[in-house]
């Protein structure tokens, strides 16, 4: 729990060591990542223009269109599914330039900790310039093995990104590991159970810039088999929000 201490030595104790600070964040990778070739969709993340535009023009627009949902409504419904305020350590995975996570953060009790993680230099460097905070630390690394030790975070999500990455399920699993008993995990990703002639063109549209859809059993059968409980699914035109928890 965060007694006052600075965010970044607070978070560098969860982490391996090498963790190197750097442009105001920590880096688990440093020169030597490596990935899958990326998409069109992956490349766009990695931009600088689309970091500088993403929290205030691309994605409230694209995922007001795709949903009929506001930010500042997805920003409270994430709060009140995560339950933030009984929660110390919070993870936001692939947390962009840290739209939801300096929110989020201002709804943890006093001491507590928002970790925000995303693989893009250009989306962190956007993060600690606009979405910094005294209970805040960004941190780079790659989902797919996430660098925190088993039940390290109270509150894990991931926000309108896991249709972006690949092996979505390994990262899904990798979130439910790092989840403490009694935590809470929430994701929004695509959906495609929209009648068939809308969902076979979404799906078509999806593959030409590398975004994977999603059924309405893949997230919630998930983290069933992963034993969590109390899973709840609500579907918006082409996304899905689904939240559970960790037994106690």
């Amino acid at each position: 729990m965060n007694t006052g201490q600075d965010p970044f030595e607070l978070t560098r104790g969860l982490l391996p060591k090498g963790a190197v600070r750097r442009h105001g964040f920590l880096d688990v990778l440093g020169e030597s990542a490596s990935s899958p070739v990326p998409t069109v969709a992956q490349k766009a993340m990695n931009s600088t223009v689309v970091a500088t535009v993403y929290e205030r023009l691309w994605r409230p627009a694209s995922f007001y269109l795709a949903s009929g949902v506001t930010t500042r409504a997805e920003q409270h419904r994430a709060a009140a599914a995560l339950r933030l305020g009984a929660a110390h350590r919070l993870l936001d995975v692939a947390c962009g330039p840290g739209n939801f996570t300096a929110p989020l953060a201002r709804h943890l009790p006093a001491g507590g900790l928002a970790v925000g993680f995303d693989i893009s230099e250009p989306m962190l460097a956007r993060a600690v310039l606009d979405n910094g905070g005294p209970r805040i630390c960004y941190v780079r690394g790659d989902a797919r093995a996430l660098p925190f030790d088993d039940e390290t975070f109270d509150a894990v999500c991931c926000f309108g990104a896991l249709y972006l990455m690949p092996e979505p399920f390994r990262i899904a699993h990798q979130m439910v590991r790092v989840l403490a008993p009694g935590g809470r995990i929430a994701i929004l990703t695509s959906y495609s159970g929209q009648a068939a002639p809308i969902r076979r063109a979404l799906t078509a549209a999806a593959g030409v810039i590398g975004l994977t859809m999603f059924d309405r059993h893949s997230f919630v059968d998930l983290f069933s088999s992963a034993g969590l409980v109390n899973i709840e699914q609500q579907t918006q035109r082409a996304l899905q929000f689904v939240t559970a928890a960790k037994p106690g």
